[in-house]
C-alpha cells in the first residue's frame, strides 16, 4: 500500500499587505469578520421587511404594475424639477422664439401661404374637385336608381300571375287546415256531450 498525503488541516490564509505588524493584521481580521455578520444580518433583516411590505400590498390590493407606475411617477416628477431638465426647457424655449421671430421663418410661412393660395385658385383644382363632386353625384343617383329597380322589381313580382297562383294555394291550404282542426274540435263536443247519459239504476227497493 502508498501512502495517501493528508493535506493539513488548517487552511493558509492568504498574505498580509506588507507594513502590518501580525496584531494588526488580526485587529483587521476581526473587525472584518465582525463587518460580514452585520452584512448577513442586515439582509435578513431586508428579507423579511420586503416579504412583510409584500404582504401589506397584497392586503391592500396592490399589484407590481401600481408599483411601477408610481415609480415611473415619481422618476418624471424628479427629472422635472432636475436642474437639467429647466435649462433643457429654458433653452428649448428660447430656440424656439429665435426660430418663430427670424426672417427666414417668416419668408417661408409666406412663401407657404402663396403655395396654397395658388394651388386653390388653379384651374387644375377647381376642376378636380368639380370631377369629385360630379362622381359623387352619379354615385348616390346610381345607388338611388337601383333601390327603386328592386322595389319595382318586388311589385311586378307580387301583382304576377304566378304569385298570385301561389298566394291562393297557401290560402286554399290554410282553410282546409283550420276547417279541419274545427272539425275535429266538434267531433270531441259530440263524443262528450248531454247525449250521452249515465245508466240509471232501475232495481226496485
Amino acid at each position: 500500500m502508498t501512502d495517501v498525503p493528508v493535506e493539513s488541516a488548517t487552511v493558509a490564509r492568504p498574505p498580509a499587505c506588507e507594513g502590518l505588524t501580525p496584531a494588526e493584521e488580526e485587529e483587521l481580521r476581526t473587525e472584518l469578520a465582525k463587518v460580514e455578520e452585520e452584512i448577513g444580518t442586515l439582509r435578513q433583516v431586508l428579507a423579511a421587511k420586503e416579504r412583510h411590505c409584500g404582504e401589506l400590498k397584497r392586503k391592500l390590493g396592490l399589484t407590481p404594475f401600481d408599483g411601477l407606475k408610481q415609480n415611473l411617477s415619481k422618476s418624471w416628477h424628479d427629472v422635472q424639477v432636475s436642474n437639467a431638465y429647466m435649462k433643457t426647457s429654458e433653452k428649448l424655449g428660447e430656440w424656439n422664439e429665435k426660430v418663430t421671430q427670424s426672417d427666414l421663418y417668416h419668408s417661408a410661412s409666406s412663401t407657404l401661404e402663396d403655395w396654397n393660395e395658388k394651388l386653390t385658385q388653379s384651374e387644375a383644382y377647381k376642376k378636380t374637385q368639380e370631377t369629385l363632386s360630379q362622381a359623387g353625384q352619379k354615385t348616390s343617383a346610381a345607388l338611388s336608381n337601383v333601390g327603386s329597380a328592386i322595389s319595382r322589381k318586388f311589385g311586378d313580382m307580387r301583382n304576377s300571375a304566378t304569385f298570385k297562383s301561389f298566394e291562393d294555394r297557401v290560402g286554399t291550404i290554410k282553410s282546409r287546415v283550420v276547417g279541419s282542426r274545427e272539425n275535429s274540435t266538434d267531433g270531441l263536443h259530440s263524443t262528450t256531450g248531454v247525449g250521452d247519459k249515465p245508466p240509471q239504476d232501475n232495481a226496485s227497493f
